[in-house]
């Protein structure tokens, strides 16, 4: 390579000046945030490094698809949060989901999932995956024998999901990961709800000692509380194994996932906040559950840290010490009209609401709404179907004033049933 004293600009032709000009900006620099560095190629000072590059561990750079200063910095910030080793960034939590299952699962295999869970990953299993000869099943996840029951010699993953997908069920996730252990299976928890914040995804229990009950996989949507903005696609893998990260990372790779570093800018802009968000949304959150859990047109609440809902005694277990005792929850929550409603009385209720606004995802600044109908998609818990509500509005709470919400709810509700 020519070293600057190579460089002469009065033989040099004036284009190649520009790309090949030598000065480099004194070291040191050092401000708030972290520079946003961009590549396709990435330079190599000899073909002894390209041919000794570490394209898992992050000790060298290869290519600008696997990585930048900039996205090590999220990623490395991202496995402090949630207490993990390694983490791989991806376009969105489910690309993060579908090269989990990629990566660990092929032909002849199975895996098993919460009847709650995500409906993109199922619609992944029962279509793509499927056809690759990759077989699943579902089963319950307040109930661990069923689980059980379900597992085969061919099974080689169970997901987790805490709180569940709509109806918000929170599982026994020691128990589960437990039982996973004695058969030896794979443990993913797609955990978007809890952020890193609610409770320790690979310390369930046992913290701090040589062998912690965790899950093996992490994968955490960041478009949600990470990036708070409504504005970012991306998604996260956090794993301990180094083999294991290994076999996700070349998976990550062969599929060519990568992420835009302006998007990881904003992430790590709004990581800061994260917590004192989430606090904030929790607050709320509760707040309008109890609110509508006193309304005579609510057949049930669905929000993990209320008494009453399905699996609250395991999230008071698992995330109930959190904050001096007050516990951790996210700003999401569901709630059953009275059966008599129709379906008509309750998409008009979402559109009477002046404060939130109809659409997908959470953890943005603004407040959401989202009827659901989960008849044929799913079984219904018992609590669920003994009050016939298989009918769901799901709120996503914002940064708004809870008053505010409070006589938005009141005034829909008034409105329309």
């Amino acid at each position: 390579m020519s070293s600057s004293a190579d460089f002469n600009p009065d033989t040099t032709a004036l284009s190649t000046q520009l790309i090949h000009h030598p000065y480099q900006p004194p070291s040191g620099f050092a401000s708030l945030q972290p520079a946003v560095q961009k590549a396709s190629t990435v330079f190599f000072p000899s073909m002894a490094a390209v041919r000794n590059r570490d394209w898992a561990f992050k000790t060298t750079y290869t290519y600008g698809l696997h990585g930048t200063p900039t996205s090590f910095v999220l990623e490395e910030r991202l496995a402090t949060l949630e207490g993990a080793k390694h983490c791989l960034l991806a376009p969105s939590g489910l690309a993060a989901i579908a090269n989990v299952n990629l990566a660990l699962l092929g032909q002849g295999d199975h895996v098993l999932v919460p009847d709650n869970v995500y409906g993109p990953n199922q619609s992944l299993l029962r279509g793509d995956l499927a056809r690759y000869g990759i077989a699943h099943g579902v089963y319950d996840p307040l109930d661990v024998d069923d689980l059980a029951r379900r597992i085969t010699p061919q099974t080689r993953l169970v997901w987790l999901e805490a709180a569940g997908s709509v109806s918000m069920e929170f599982p026994d996730l020691p128990a589960l990961v437990r039982l996973c252990r004695q058969h030896g299976v794979a443990v993913a928890l797609d955990n978007t709800w809890g952020a890193g914040l609610a409770f320790a995804p690979f310390d369930l229990e046992d913290a701090g000692g040589e062998h912690p009950l965790g899950v093996d996989v992490s994968v955490h949507a960041l478009t949600k509380y990470p990036s708070g903005g409504g504005d970012v696609l991306m998604g996260s893998i956090s794993t301990r194994d180094d083999t294991l990260h290994k076999r996700i990372k070349a998976c990550h790779m062969r599929l060519g996932l990568g992420v835009g570093m302006n998007d990881v800018e904003s992430v790590l802009r709004s990581l800061p906040s994260m917590e004192l968000r989430y606090r904030a949304q929790d607050r709320t959150a509760r707040h309008l559950a109890q609110f509508l859990a006193r309304q005579p047109q609510v057949a049930k609440v669905l929000h993990p840290a209320l008494p009453d809902a399905p699996g609250h005694a395991h999230w008071q277990q698992l995330c109930g010490a959190r904050y001096g005792g007050e516990g951790a929850c996210a700003g999401i929550f569901s709630f059953v009209p009275q059966p008599g409603y129709t379906q008509t009385q309750i998409d008009a209720f979402c559109e009477h609401l002046q404060h939130f606004r109809i659409g997908y995802s959470w953890g943005g600044s603004t407040s959401l709404v989202m009827a659901y109908d989960l008849a044929g998609d799913r079984s219904l818990p018992q609590s669920l179907q003994r009050l016939g509500g298989h009918r769901l509005v799901r709120l996503c709470i914002g940064l708004e004033d809870a008053q505010t919400l409070e006589r938005d709810l009141a005034q829909a509700l008034a409105s329309t049933f």
